[in-house]
């Protein structure tokens, strides 16, 4: 009975261990089954998601390559442009230069020509005087033989006399001759000095513009106004205390204007002002803080136009101290004239004219940059010729540019092509008309000086100031002054002019000497 319980139990525990494992086979299956298909759903995910990144970057691929494509076309269109217009440039200035090689190849042919002549002329004059020698020793034998047979006298005194004679003679003739020759190299001198001036002024033609005592500064209201002014003027009183810059502040609506003769103070002065006014906290403390910024502001912005300036000349070798006070002459200025301008102006015809003559072209151009050096330093005191040189002596510059810098207001004799050249170029870039300009009541005065120094001379008729004071023109009585007279007359009215007035450049004395006969006919 027992075995017989326990075997169904057996049994019955085999049946119910099968039907579990049968189900949780099912269900097993079952769950592997979902997971297959979330997998299968999750592949499919991805690969769709993929083959859309992928045609999405395929799209973008597409559209960098259009764009670059474009962009490169464009690049390539532009720089075909520009290689175009440079090609056309360089063939235009190739013309240009060959049309210049052929004019100057004219000349030189044209020159040549002149000289071969010359010396034919020459050759053809030495002929001629061979042959008056032998002509004079000939006739000369014959008079003394014929004056000695005539008038008892001896053969030396005979030929004494005919000498004298023939000395007397021959002293017309060579004063004549040494005149007309005179004239001659005067003309040739005159014709190629044009010829010089003409080609360096044609290869520089520089803009220039007056320099002015004032600035206007332009202000966004009216109520900047009463900041600047401050509380009982305190903040104007400070401003003109620490630029030294006269502050001007009428009704005109927005506006205020500095005055000072001094460009470089004027300048820190308007620098200061606008970074004041752009801030807008103006009280004395910050007028202080930003005044002294904008000073060394303006020292590292005025070094650096030197350098600039320098570099573009050619002269990198120049002192650095020396490269700071050309960057500083843009804030002084001569008769109106900015001496940065006309330094520039002087430098690059200088250096025109040497080359010209002959002469070292870059030693020019040093020379004519430096000439007006010493004009940083002498507003505060001293004259500017020396201090230039001496600046120019403890910088170790060449002593041809020492001797331009003395020469060009005539305190040294120019003893170089290049002093020479630059007094040239600097007596051109003043002179020439609107480059400079006076106040007109000392303009006046010195037209009236001018022509009362004249006057006053012994047999002068009327003098006339004309040309701007460039030229004076002083007509003579024929019957107290003659040819001799005039000249003498010429240079002490120039010589009285040099010793009591001061101009710029130069001016030319003209005494005109008139001789009339009048007769009539009855």
């Amino acid at each position: 009975m027992i075995t017989y319980i326990a075997v169904s139990s057996l049994i019955s525990g085999s049946l119910v261990g099968g039907i579990v494992y049968l189900i949780s086979k099912k269900i097993f299956y079952s769950n592997a089954q979902i997971i297959i298909e979330q997998a299968k759903a999750k592949a499919k995910a991805i690969e769709f998601e993929a083959s859309s990144l992928l045609q999405n970057q395929s799209i973008k691929l597409k559209e960098q390559e259009i764009e670059l494509k474009q962009q490169y076309e464009e690049s390539t269109s532009l720089i075909t442009q520009e290689y175009q217009e440079k090609l056309c440039a360089i063939k235009e200035k190739e013309h240009q230069l060959i049309q210049k090689h052929q004019q100057e190849k004219l000349w030189i042919e044209s020159e040549k020509e002149k000289i071969k002549d010359l010396k034919n002329k020459m050759l053809h004059q030495e002929n001629e005087k061979e042959k008056l020698i032998k002509e004079y020793k000939k006739h000369s034998q014959e008079l003394i033989e014929t004056l000695s047979s005539y008038t008892q006298l001896t053969k030396k005194e005979a030929e004494d006399i005919l000498l004298k004679k023939i000395d007397e003679q021959l002293c017309l003739q060579k004063a004549r001759m040494i005149k007309r020759y005179e004239h001659e190299a005067l003309e040739q001198a005159k014709k190629k000095a044009n010829y010089i001036i003409a080609q360096a002024t044609s290869k520089y033609a520089g803009e220039f513009a007056s320099e002015r005592l004032i600035n206007v500064v332009h202000l966004p209201n009216d109520e900047v106004k009463g900041k600047i002014i401050g509380k009982e003027g305190r903040n104007i009183k400070t401003f003109e205390m620490i630029t030294g810059v006269d502050v001007i502040i009428d009704d005109t609506p927005g506006i205020i204007v500095l005055s000072n003769f001094n460009l470089y103070r004027r300048a820190i002065a308007l620098k200061t002002l606008e970074k004041l006014i752009e801030d807008g906290r103006i009280q004395p403390a910050t007028i202080e803080e930003t005044y002294h910024k904008v000073v060394q502001e303006m020292e590292n912005q005025v070094f650096e136009d030197g350098q600039k300036i320098v570099l573009e000349l050619g002269l990198p070798d120049i002192h650095p101290e020396l490269q700071r006070l050309i960057g500083k002459l843009k804030y002084r200025a001569s008769f109106g004239q900015n001496a940065l301008g006309h330094s520039l102006e002087v430098a690059k015809l200088a250096r025109f004219m040497a080359l010209e003559l002959g002469g070292n072209g870059q030693l020019a151009c040093r020379a004519g940059l430096l000439h007006d050096i010493g004009k940083v330093l002498s507003q505060e005191g001293g004259n500017h010729v020396t201090l230039g040189a001496d600046l120019c002596r403890r910088y170790n510059e060449p002593p041809a540019v020492i001797n331009a810098i003395m020469s060009h207001h005539g305190d040294e004799e120019a003893v170089s092509i290049e002093a020479c050249v630059v007094c040239a170029a600097d007596a051109i870039s003043a002179g020439r008309p609107g480059a400079r300009r006076e106040v007109l009541e000392n303009f006046l005065n010195r037209m009236q000086d001018i022509e009362k120094i004249a006057s006053e001379k012994l047999g002068v008729k009327q003098a006339y100031a004309i040309s701007a004071g460039r030229e004076v023109r002083v007509i003579v009585r024929a019957d107290i002054i003659d040819d001799e007279g005039a000249i003498v007359l010429a240079k002490e009215i120039a010589s009285e002019i040099e010793q009591n007035l001061h101009y710029p450049s130069e001016i030319k004395v003209n005494v005109i000497r008139e001789t009339r006969a009048v007769e009539f006919a009855k």
